[in-house]
């Protein structure tokens, strides 16, 4: 089986477990909270290994970088070998507040 050369972006953010759903992972294209290479991403975006994702959600913004293309959902253990985290750590909540 011959590996893709290129896989939408939101198939890619759905397959390794960024997202629940596709559908999610579209809508989060289509409301702006996706971006490829610091561009706006649409959910047809074609993605290439070695691409930065940047997926802002939940408060946090989360970057991966491809390591791998795939389009179909796989397990978290395979998940993880396809990207590169590159994420912010983010702020402990203030145990004052």
């Amino acid at each position: 089986m011959n590996a893709p050369t290129t896989v939408r972006v939101d198939k890619w953010l759905w397959a390794v477990r960024a997202t629940k759903t596709r559908t999610v992972a579209n809508d989060a294209c289509s409301s702006g909270k996706v971006r490829v290479n610091d561009e706006p991403a649409k959910p047809a975006t074609k993605l290439k290994v070695g691409d930065r994702v940047q997926l802002r959600g939940g408060g946090h913004v989360r970057i991966y970088e491809v390591a791998r293309l795939i389009e179909k959902r796989v397990g978290a253990a395979i998940a993880a070998e396809c990207y590169i985290d590159h994420s912010p750590i983010p702020e402990p909540a203030d145990p004052l507040s």
